[in-house]
């Protein structure tokens, strides 16, 4: 697979997918949801306490503080949440995390 592949399937995954899943699950509320699930890449920021900031050849999960196993959990229990825009971002969050396990996986990280 060649990088060009692999980052358009990563990328595709955080800005398209967001808002199929929205759609899919929140009908009534699927714009807003879509915003929220694309504001949770904000979890992003935590690579900037990395060095360097960016590593073509480094997996972001369980390296960056918000991208760790304890984190998903704590997207996880979220999702409990009575709240549609709360269990949205925890969503978002998880599926943030996916989409990156998948970045590691292709690139063999």
């Amino acid at each position: 697979m060649t990088d060009l592949t692999r980052h358009a399937i990563h990328y595709a995954c955080h800005l398209i997918v967001p808002l199929a899943i929205a759609r899919l699950i929140w009908p009534a509320h699927w714009r807003r949801v879509a915003l929220i699930m694309l504001a949770t890449m904000l979890i992003d920021l935590d690579h900037l306490l990395a060095d360097p900031i960016f590593d073509p050849n480094r997996c972001s999960i369980d390296f960056h503080p918000l991208h760790t196993r304890y984190a998903a959990l704590a997207y996880t229990a979220l999702l409990a949440v009575p709240r549609w825009p709360i269990r949205a971002a925890a969503l978002g969050c998880l599926w943030h995390l996916a989409t990156d396990a998948l970045d590691c996986t292709l690139g063999g990280l």
